[in-house]
């Protein structure tokens, strides 16, 4: 009579245990759907007790049993009772594994449907690509530059993007190469043209001069110039009556002109600019700059993030850094479980700021409670996540730069780790501020990391709100991923629907039981109760 008839589906023992405190009785699943429940719970215990150990087994195994606790079995019979009710309030880890015949007119569900528009790689990549036509707000302020390798457009987009950032790079590298060589003043012969020189080859002033006639040739350096150049020209509308050619497709031998910027980037060959071109390269990324919010973050090694389109927690993520084989990757066959052309392609942010030289991300809760209008709570706590190994961005491999707790646990801490990052590669909100106050960056979170947080979270529900298919009455917990720059700017990554609420460490038994706590706490304590306590929940915009 009062509709406190509930329905958990998943491994939610803190929901169901929170809920039957409140006086609501559980309409138990079929029993093939509880059996399926149960199949999927020894899965995950399995699957946690196999892994490297971090704690997090022997919480989840205490957590999966306190959901049976019921001494007095009035709970069993009150379930009972209910067995022909209609829920009213349904908890599901999937929408797909909820019965529509169990729904009523007026039952809540913890999702909305069709919201893979954000809460896939692939759609939150076009979502946020159509931003600019939605709001008046560039999705380069926030997200690394990101394309649909399966789209031929996108694919396009994407050999441009990273020939123009191998060029940028490449004037990068030419400066800092300036910084410990020569600055040659007179030209080189017309016969090392092409040529390229090794770092061991070059002659530092304090020891010597260089030798007439040596290698500098900086051939390699003026074609990188004459790109930015166009690039720069194109940024500037100067373009605007379509005549001008795109930057990359100019006369330049761009298969000669990557293998050369490979060899400089990552095999160690050098560079040598004339003053002149040393001050044409400073001059035009500073203007490229006022243009490109990226160019910053980019770094200077040109290397991209291949993501399978719809898979999750870190599932055939890989770093790359030569196009051939990004492409050739795409197209391949070695990835069985990833669709042909599905995946995507991310700028992977090289300036990232790091805690004792190791990377980190941040998962960042929010839940929306309604579409039309627009209507998101932030939470003000969340948790960092560190990689086992420390960081390099000349080691590539998953343990040191997939930050994702379903990544992390094969890995054991590497020798070489600062013992300063904690053993359970955890973190709280209230120990990394600690962190920045002692880096002298005190208000970063509050100034910096936080305002940008929620613009990107807003930003990305108004690119893909007209594609998420809402129901009056639902409401959706979800977790955003960010990293953060060197200049404490977050970059968002991804948002997850169905955030795992499965304990790693003692920071995430804590914050996972509150965030659940206080998500009943909004979208049922409030319906009865509008000045309720919602706990960490901060309303950030309604429509």
């Amino acid at each position: 009579q009062e509709k406190r008839i509930f329905t958990v589906q998943g491994p939610y023992p803190i929901i169901r245990r929170l809920l039957r405190a409140r006086g609501w009785v559980e309409r138990k699943l079929p029993r093939t759907s509880r059996q399926l429940e149960q199949h999927c719970g020894d899965q995950n215990k399995q699957r946690l007790q196999t892994a490297p150990s971090n704690g997090g087994g022997k919480q989840r195994e205490e957590e999966e049993e306190q959901h049976d606790e019921d001494p007095s079995g009035i709970h069993d019979l009150m379930s009972y009772l209910a067995r022909d009710q209609l829920p009213n309030f349904i908890w599901t880890n999937f929408l797909e594994a909820v019965d529509h015949q169990l729904l009523q007119e007026d039952s809540v569900l913890n999702h909305y449907a069709r919201v893979d528009a954000f809460t896939t790689k692939e759609g939150l990549c076009l979502s946020l690509q159509n931003l600019p036509w939605i709001e008046q707000a560039d999705p380069n302020t926030f997200f690394p530059r990101c394309y649909r390798l399966g789209t031929m457009d996108d694919r396009e987009a994407f050999i441009e993007d990273f020939r123009l950032t191998a060029a940028r790079s490449l004037l990068k590298l030419a400066l800092e190469e300036a910084g410990d060589t020569p600055v040659r003043t007179k030209q080189v012969p017309n016969s090392a043209k092409g040529a390229c020189w090794h770092r061991s080859h070059i002659s530092h002033p304090k020891h010597s001069t260089a030798r007439p006639g040596s290698p500098l040739y900086p051939e390699l350096v003026e074609e990188a110039l004459e790109v930015c150049k166009q690039h720069l020209s194109v940024l500037q509308h100067e373009d605007i009556d379509r005549r001008t050619p795109s930057p990359c497709r100019t006369c330049i031998d761009w298969d000669r002109f990557l293998q050369q910027y490979y060899r400089v980037a990552h095999e160690g060959a050098g560079l040598v600019l004339t003053r002149q071109q040393r001050k044409q390269c400073q001059n035009l990324l500073q203007s490229l700059a006022e243009k490109l919010p990226q160019l910053d973050m980019e770094g200077k090694l040109n290397i991209w993030i291949l993501k399978p389109g719809a898979e999750s927690q870190g599932r055939g993520i890989i770093c790359m850094t030569r196009l051939e084989e990004m492409l050739q990757l795409a197209w391949s066959c070695t990835a069985p479980s990833v669709q042909v052309g599905r995946w995507v392609v991310q700028k992977y942010v090289e300036r990232l700021l790091t805690i004792f030289g190791t990377k980190f991300d941040i998962r960042q809760w929010f839940v929306v409670t309604d579409w039309k209008p627009l209507t998101v709570w932030f939470y003000q706590d969340c948790y960092l996540r560190f990689c086992s190994r420390p960081f390099s961005l000349h080691r590539l491999e998953r343990a040191r730069h997939l930050c994702n707790v379903s990544v992390q646990k094969w890995y054991k801490t590497s020798p070489d780790q600062d013992p300063r990052v904690p053993s359970d590669k955890i973190w709280s909100n209230k120990q990394f501020q600690e962190y920045l106050a002692q880096l002298g960056q005190a208000d970063a979170w509050h100034q910096v990391l936080v305002p940008g947080m929620k613009a990107a979270i807003l930003n990305t529900l108004r690119s893909a709100r007209d594609r998420v298919r809402f129901r009056k009455g639902n409401f959706e917990l979800y977790g955003a991923d960010f990293v953060v720059g060197e200049d404490c700017q977050p970059w968002l990554l991804e948002i997850n629907s169905c955030p795992t609420m499965s304990p790693s460490s003692a920071v995430t038994r804590r914050l996972c039981a509150n965030v659940q706590r206080d998500t009943l706490c909004l979208v049922l304590d409030r319906k009865d109760n509008p000045t309720c306590s919602i706990g960490a929940f901060e309303l950030i915009y309604k429509e």
